[in-house]
């Protein structure tokens, strides 16, 4: 059995959305050993940092939150599609051809895997795709980047997903990963009534 770790590490300098300042993790020491006996620390993050889990109340007005997750959405097979190719967006001419069944949980790994800082002409799902993946009624999509889709008015792939009860995960580091089947754990923190969560995601390779 191998473990593969696909998540991003949360640090000050990582890499966020647009490079946008207010989005960095801010570490900040709260206890110290000399005056407190012990080492803690607090942090204050966007929940959009890193790898994540987007549910429906982040496009979707009065959608459904962190509360209403099931734990299997996050447990079980994924199948991992290589789209290194694609210059610019993922489309139903794409992945059409792709063996994609209800209940898969997807992830699409493309040339973003191979960018460290924020590529602001990051890989992303089209419309198209999206709305193929939701109609097929697949339990959840991953990319390799901090965002499914780039600068779409009015946010189209985010919506037709979680509309269609589709899992949204993103932040993934697919670089070393190779297409084919895993198991994928991906459980997001237990945090009530929020609309992301912070998950660390693994896929399992079974030998």
């Amino acid at each position: 059995m191998k473990i593969i770790d696909i998540s991003m590490a949360i640090e000050p300098t990582m890499t966020v959305y647009k490079n946008k300042e207010a989005k960095k993790p801010k570490f900040h020491q709260s206890a110290f050993f000399d005056a407190n006996g012990v080492y803690e620390t607090d942090i204050t993050l966007n929940l959009h940092s890193g790898t994540h889990i987007d549910f429906p109340l982040h496009t979707i007005p009065r959608g459904k939150n962190s509360n209403h997750e099931v734990l299997d959405t996050f447990i079980g097979d994924a199948k991992v599609f290589d789209l290194s190719h694609v210059a610019d967006a993922i489309c139903l001419s794409d992945i059409k051809d792709f063996s994609i069944e209800q209940g898969d949980f997807v992830l699409f790994k493309t040339r973003n895997s191979q960018i460290e800082e924020f590529d602001f002409n990051f890989v992303y799902l089209a419309l198209d795709a999206a709305t193929y993946l939701s109609d097929i009624g697949i339990r959840g999509v991953g990319i390799d980047t901090l965002g499914i889709e780039r600068n779409q008015p009015n946010h189209p792939t985010h919506d037709v997903l979680l509309l269609g009860d589709v899992i949204i995960l993103e932040g993934l580091r697919l670089r070393h990963v190779q297409e084919g089947t895993y198991e994928l754990i991906c459980l997001p923190l237990k945090i009530s009534n929020v609309e992301a969560s912070l998950t660390r995601a693994v896929l399992v390779q079974r030998t």
